[in-house]
């Protein structure tokens, strides 16, 4: 009988005990994706845990910190050999094809399509693009967050001048003529203190010339396009302002320089009270888009993180609800505003935003700025180039084209060598 008792006892008393949670696992690295300071690099996703394991009560959604940016690839694959992948992780643009080729991320356009409270549509499309294998193939992750480049203007040093801020539909010749005004030497040692720009490169030019540089397959290039080769020749003309003087980057922090294309992450780090001190100490400073050539458009590449879903998961459908919560959930998407250097990826958060929460809290003193502009450029941006073969390619290419704006190779014919160097190497 009282062994009776006490079988009966352990049974009651097992059915008291709490289940035991599933664990879901997330990838990520500490750090800041865009090459800014960031305080806290977790705050966001800690935020979003706390909330989804209030609605999970048997969730417990962990991370390992520490892992720098630099060493999170190795650390994944590391993690991969082991067949200890986590559920979901982050995915740095340019691993994102190492992972589909390897069958690494589960496809989720089923489970897009059978949630009903889940809508493609409500992000940018830029940004969203970026998880798609190709223009119609595949979607393998979905978009945490995204900067995309603008054009940075010293305030300080145009009013100086008398040149007024450029308009958002401004031009190359817009640009240059600006350039040329303003590139001299102000303090009469014969030698040039004050710039045009610094950081300009021949493939922001291209951006905005209204061509592609590779076919979408990557198996044909466009350098001896007209509108290719106008942007070179606009890229060197930009050069020359500069009288054989290399501009630097400290040219640019103390006030010396008109413009500087930058990601918007680092307006938005730099901008504020303490980092806008330490960083641009005497000059104001504004944004505005990248200015068009004669047949393109005021358009800016965007950068994106991503995140997606380890196909090997046994927690499938709890990793997409997660998934949703860092990517898709409105409450939290608007929370990146103040918690990440970056931008949210669903629409109809920055356009609602106000000027302090997106541009810090002395924006409303500024002008030629406002959120509906910046959702704008999100809306109109540009999806990289990401075949297999491109980063081969564009080194090719970049080593030539640097040629040509130093003036070590004669033009003639330059960009048909080169479209045809590059397209050897593509078929390959």
């Amino acid at each position: 009988m009282g062994l009776l008792f006490a079988y009966l006892f352990v049974f009651l008393a097992l059915c008291k005990m709490e289940p035991q949670p599933i664990i879901l696992r997330v990838g990520l690295f500490a750090g800041s994706n865009w090459d800014v300071p960031q305080g806290n690099s977790y705050a966001y996703i800690d935020e979003v845990i706390a909330k989804f394991e209030a609605e999970h009560p048997n969730v417990k959604v962990v991370y390992q910190s520490g892992i720098r940016k630099e060493d999170y690839s190795e650390w994944l694959a590391g993690k991969a050999l082991a067949g200890e992948m986590p559920d979901l992780f982050l995915i740095p643009q340019n691993d994102f094809n190492l992972y589909t080729n390897r069958g690494a991320l589960a496809p989720l356009d089923t489970l897009a399509k059978d949630d009903a409270n889940f809508e493609l549509a409500d992000f940018y499309p830029t940004p969203l693009a970026y998880g798609r294998s190709s223009e119609a193939g595949p979607l393998y992750a979905l978009p945490v967050e995204c900067v995309p480049r603008l054009m940075f203007v010293n305030r300080t040093l145009l009013s100086r001048e008398g040149i007024p801020l450029p308009d958002d539909d401004w031009t190359w010749d817009d640009f240059l003529s600006i350039c040329q005004k303003v590139t001299r030497d102000t303090d009469g040692d014969g030698r040039l203190d004050q710039f045009g720009v610094y950081g300009y490169t021949w493939q922001d030019a291209v951006i905005t010339s209204g061509q592609k540089l590779f076919r979408a397959d990557g198996k044909a290039s466009y350098f001896a396009n007209p509108r290719i080769e106008d942007a070179i020749r606009f890229t060197i003309a930009l050069h020359q302002t500069q009288q054989g003087q290399t501009v630097q980057e400290r040219d640019f922090d103390l006030g010396h320089v008109a413009f500087r294309p930058f990601s918007f992450a680092a307006y938005r780090t730099y901008q504020p009270y303490p980092w806008r001190i330490k960083k641009a100490t005497n000059f104001e400073w504004d944004c505005i888009r990248l200015p068009r050539g004669p047949e393109g458009k005021n358009t800016s590449p965007i950068r994106t993180l991503l995140m997606g879903i380890n196909a090997q998961t046994k927690q499938r459908q709890l990793a997409w609800e997660f998934l949703k919560a860092v990517c898709y959930e409105k409450d939290n998407q608007q929370k990146l505003l103040n918690l990440s250097a970056a931008l949210p990826v669903r629409r109809g958060i920055i356009e609602n935003a106000t000027s302090a929460e997106l541009f810090g809290p002395a924006a409303d003193e500024k002008s030629g700025r406002s959120p509906q502009a910046v959702s704008r450029v999100i809306e109109e941006g540009s999806l990289p180039d990401r075949f297999p073969q491109y980063s081969e390619a564009i080194l090719l290419a970049d080593r030539e084209i640097q040629k040509l704006i130093q003036g070590s190779l004669t033009e003639t014919n330059a960009m048909n060598r080169l479209q045809k160097e590059v397209n050897d190497l593509l078929l390959k």
